[in-house]
């Protein structure tokens, strides 16, 4: 499924061409003013450079690779509104695989190499022990867990009320907080994107847990609940296909 997503991008060169020069851009823009803001200031919520890059390194990382993997989730819609949906649900393969994960995006894997090589750069800098090094590499899975509980939320809920294409562009704008430290956020926000909202847990957990500034039961805390978050998102996936009509009823 992926090689024919990748196919139909490739078909369509220019339009390949302008997206990930457009991503790129928006990326060093982004970069730019972090490097010029801290240039200035020396610190960002009393983190120096190298650590603020990593928040937004480790951000980006967990960012993209969802992104590669979840793309199909922005095709969702027109499955359930046309009434496609009834043939993935009568095909011999698992409906959350298929929605989920039936199309990965070659725009962002073309991107994940040199950001994967840039984040472990930045977070060299910061000399981590092996301990802190596990931490961080367990907290970005985790992080990823998260995102795909996030996204199976959104696929849920475009069964149960045919609206996806909102909910999946608030979560990037949700997600997109995770671009700084959130100690720079005061209470109650800063509570919120941390546990209510999990952006902290998903992003800014994995860069603390490197700088040394996550306990071991700090670590063991997210990790159960980026699991938990998963398990309650596929009990709303099966719910909301107790809801679903097909298009022949």
């Amino acid at each position: 499924m992926s090689r024919n997503s990748f196919l139909a991008v490739f078909n369509q060169k220019a339009a390949l061409t302008i997206f990930l020069v457009g991503k790129l851009i928006r990326f060093f823009f982004f970069f730019a003013f972090i490097v010029f803001l801290l240039k200035g200031t020396k610190s960002l919520a009393g983190y120096n450079l190298n650590q603020t890059l990593l928040f937004f390194f480790t951000f980006n990382l967990i960012d993209t690779i969802s992104q590669f993997l979840f793309r199909e989730v922005y095709r969702f819609r027109p499955l359930i509104v046309s009434g496609g949906f009834d043939l993935v649900l009568s095909k011999p393969i698992n409906a959350l695989f298929r929605s989920l994960m039936g199309g990965a995006d070659v725009i962002d894997l073309i991107t994940i190499i040199p950001l994967t090589i840039a984040t472990f750069y930045v977070a060299s800098l910061l000399n981590p022990s092996i301990l802190h090094t596990t931490f961080y590499i367990l907290l970005v899975l985790n992080g990823l867990v998260i995102a795909s509980a996030f996204h199976i939320f959104v696929l849920g809920l475009g069964i149960v009320t045919l609206e996806i294409d909102h909910t999946i562009m608030i979560y990037r704008d949700l997600t997109a907080l995770g671009r700084f430290p959130i100690d720079i956020y005061k209470e109650p926000l800063r509570g919120i994107i941390t546990f209510l909202i999990p952006i902290g847990v998903m992003v800014s957990f994995p860069a603390k847990a490197i700088m040394g500034l996550m306990s071991p039961i700090g670590v063991a805390w997210s990790l159960v609940f980026g699991g938990l978050i998963l398990f309650l998102s596929l009990k709303f996936w099966k719910f909301a296909l107790k809801k679903y009509t097909s298009a022949s009823s």
